[in-house]
């Protein structure tokens, strides 16, 4: 089966999650013999995995015909991408859009991040899917987000074939209710455009249904994975301290610190955790638009030589988080899935997660508490602080409760609604 995916971000180089569950998804899909990927993203970097899909570069691909030397291409593009393809691309133009501003290859730059542009860019990007989507020989089109909604239709339009998006967040989710009406309707015209709906929880599936008014025939729950830990990152975690022997304790908020995460809540119950004992430390790793209230916050509250913001964090640097953590907290006020919970629970480290997050509907061995109870929060941080057995058994079930949930069962079942949306576009 060959599959045309569309994506915003892909390891390493990731600014958030989506760039992690693309990773694991296209990993998982890939361990099926006969699956063939295509990977687009808006600006390669060259140092992507690619031994189990290819990626296009969308930022290689022409709109606009040039007489180009092969060498000339090889040096612009041959680092992530077959020279041949570009030319291939090339052929495959299908409208004049010289009017519109191109490099000198032909081709459209993007930033590869979320520039404040971005709306552009996302218009841009699936302008350039059109091309793609007439050169390649593809079955179905997997479309990641929202930012790519709008080129899986174009797709669509131009090949003919079923659309699958995979809704990994809504604006609901990021906003607290406060919809963008310009995402709102990119994420909603999306959805009526396409013949499967993906939804990474039970929780963004009725989402999807109530606030963009789906047929719940065609919109399925589809939670996220981890895949297992590289040999580097597990020789990592495996230096931690044992708990008996670390005399501060430390509790870790990892994720982005804006209003979707909670992080007010954390230092609430951080708060109340420090007028029972003094002997804890608590770290945000991450970094985000409420970063700078919340170390104003710390310092209110009197708190903040207990309070750590080592900014933001990826790859090596995130298990060595977890590596110095003794607990790690999720008080999402609304979390999609969350998959920072399964990486900490892997490593081991207790995991108190919010009930509003997705991952709380595929986790027992963890504390899930509301995120507004603050009492609760910090009672449980306070309880895995102070009690070596709850500690124990929470690391110890905790991880093998993680370690089965892998991507191969995922890309199973995302195969199997493959199959079943193929057959009834026919």
């Amino acid at each position: 089966m060959k599959v045309l995916m569309f994506g915003w971000e892909f390891p390493p180089h990731i600014l958030g999650g989506l760039g992690t569950a693309s990773y694991g998804l296209t990993k998982g899909l890939s361990l099926q013999p006969d699956m063939d990927i295509t990977f687009c993203i808006p600006k390669p970097w060259g140092d992507e995995d690619q031994s189990f899909m290819r990626i296009i570069g969308m930022n290689s691909v022409p709109i606009v015909w040039r007489d180009v030397d092969w060498n000339y291409v090889n040096s612009r593009v041959g680092s992530y991408m077959d020279p041949q393809l570009y030319y291939d691309l090339r052929d495959h133009i299908y409208a004049d859009f010289s009017y519109m501003y191109v490099n000198d290859l032909g081709c459209m730059e993007f930033s590869g991040r979320y520039p404040d542009n971005l709306h552009e860019e996302i218009n841009n990007y699936s302008i350039v899917a059109g091309v793609v989507a007439r050169q390649q020989q593809f079955d179905i089109i997997h479309a990641h987000d929202w930012l790519t909604y709008p080129a899986g239709i174009h797709a669509k339009q131009v090949s003919g074939k079923p659309l699958v998006i995979h809704v990994h967040a809504t604006d609901f989710d990021r906003s607290r209710g406060n919809v963008n009406p310009t995402v709102y309707s990119i994420e909603k015209n999306g959805m009526d455009h396409a013949d499967c709906i993906m939804c990474v929880s039970e929780l963004t599936r009725q989402t999807v249904i109530n606030h963009y008014h789906q047929d719940p025939a065609k919109c399925f729950a589809m939670h996220n994975a981890v895949y297992p830990l590289a040999q580097e990152l597990q020789e990592i975690v495996d230096q931690r301290k044992p708990y008996s022997e670390r005399k501060e304790k430390v509790v870790t908020f990892l994720g982005r610190i804006t209003m979707q995460k909670g992080p007010e809540y954390f230092i609430e119950a951080a708060k109340r955790v420090l007028d029972r004992t003094h002997n804890v430390r608590f770290c945000f790793a991450g970094s985000g638009d409420m970063m700078n209230s919340m170390i104003e916050m710390a310092a209110a509250y009197g708190i903040a030589d207990r309070c750590h913001f080592p900014g933001f964090m990826k790859g090596k640097q995130v298990f060595e988080c977890f590596r110095d953590s003794d607990v790690y907290v999720m008080p999402s006020v609304s979390e999609p899935f969350g998959i920072s919970p399964l990486e900490a629970m892997q490593s081991g480290v207790p995991s108190i997660i919010s009930k509003q997050s997705g991952c709380a509907e595929i986790l027992s061995k963890c504390i899930k508490v509301d995120y507004w109870d603050i009492d609760a929060m910090a009672d449980a941080m306070y309880a895995l602080c102070m009690y070596p057995s709850l500690h124990e058994y929470l690391q110890v079930e905790g991880k093998k409760e993680v370690d089965g949930i892998t991507w191969e069962k995922v890309g199973q079942r995302i195969r199997k609604l493959y199959d079943e949306t193929i057959q009834k576009y026919k």
